[in-house]
């Protein structure tokens, strides 16, 4: 099964911004910057905790009131929403009880949702070890693009909007790439950005090594193959590979060439990778400078194989 490309992912009609009480400024910076340039609906959309408490004035009595908490969300959104629509955005709250990450997935499959903006920062003394639980459960699960905002994010590639540099992850051994690089070719189209195709071959990965050896022009041209022919004209690209962990790698490149947009796929994360946020998605999006947008293209039987626990998957979860 592969995913086509859908057009309102280039160009969305509709974005949905999951936010947090309070609101993170930066990531709604970014999601009010992308519904302004496409004039695109903006969902605020908040879940909250299912054992909100609310007292009653007249017993004392302490229950469980979820319509009360609810509206009480809704009045901290209120603020937000007016931000929105003073920028010109037409603006919605949506708010619902529960786990954020089930939710958020939940609503995109319900109603036109055509990308979701979320931030993901790093709680607790352990720091950039469990960075994004939710954000990672998020894009791994939903069937749109995830934009996403690291905690390292520089405001500049926040506020402005102005893609520029895109580079995206890819990978000459799963046919699950042909969606990511289109993801990425028809977006640098889309705002005549340069884009930068990265492969990234483990050290610890056999497969690797016939494509060490192949000049550089070779492998352009292998990669320009997954490029759709629409595309290949009215954008630049360049094609690097490097050998290394590719999680470091991305950010390397990505820093050096200084990118304003990453682009590369999410796939589900094996037990281990998940448990010790070692996956490449989880490393990224703790040190990118930049947002990062993620697809999680359904995998076919052959992809699902390759995926399976071998040595090194630690390096490989998250990355096609």
């Amino acid at each position: 099964m592969s995913t086509r490309i859908q057009p309102a992912w280039i160009t969305p009609q509709t974005v949905l911004f999951a936010t947090e009480s309070p609101t993170n400024e930066r990531s709604f910076s970014l999601a009010l910057a992308c519904a302004s340039h496409h004039k695109a609906k903006l969902v605020l959309f908040h879940v909250y905790d299912t054992l909100a408490v609310a007292a009653s004035e007249f017993s004392g009595v302490r229950y469980y009131d979820y319509t009360a908490a609810a509206r009480q969300e809704e009045e901290l959104l209120r603020p937000v929403a007016a931000r929105a629509q003073r920028a010109g955005v037409q603006c919605e709250i949506v708010v619902r009880p529960g786990l954020a990450g089930p939710q958020i997935v939940n609503y995109t499959l319900e109603h036109p949702v055509d990308r979701v903006i979320m931030g993901t920062r790093s709680p607790g003394p352990l720091g950039k070890l469990f960075v994004g639980s939710v954000c990672e459960e998020v894009l791994r699960g939903a069937h749109v693009p995830v934009l996403a905002v690291g905690p390292e994010a520089m405001e500049a590639t926040i506020k402005n909007f102005a893609i520029r540099r895109i580079l995206t992850a890819v990978s000459l051994h799963s046919r699950a790439s042909v969606a990511v690089a289109e993801l990425a070719a028809r977006l640098a189209a889309e705002h005549g950005a340069h884009l930068t195709l990265l492969h990234v071959s483990p050290s610890r990965d056999r497969r690797g090594e016939h494509t060490i050896g192949l000049s550089i022009e070779n492998l352009e041209a292998q990669l320009r193959g997954m490029m759709p022919p629409d595309s290949q004209h009215p954008i630049t690209i360049e094609a690097i590979q490097s050998v290394g962990d590719p999680a470091e790698e991305i950010l390397y490149q990505s820093n050096l060439r200084q990118i304003d947009l990453l682009v590369f796929g999410a796939q589900e994360a094996s037990p281990i990778s998940t448990l010790t946020r070692q996956g490449v998605v989880n490393k990224v999006l703790a040190h990118a400078l930049c947002p990062v947008l993620t697809l999680a293209p359904p995998l076919t039987a052959e992809d699902r194989a390759e995926a399976e626990v071998k040595e090194g998957e630690e390096y490989l979860a998250g990355i096609f």
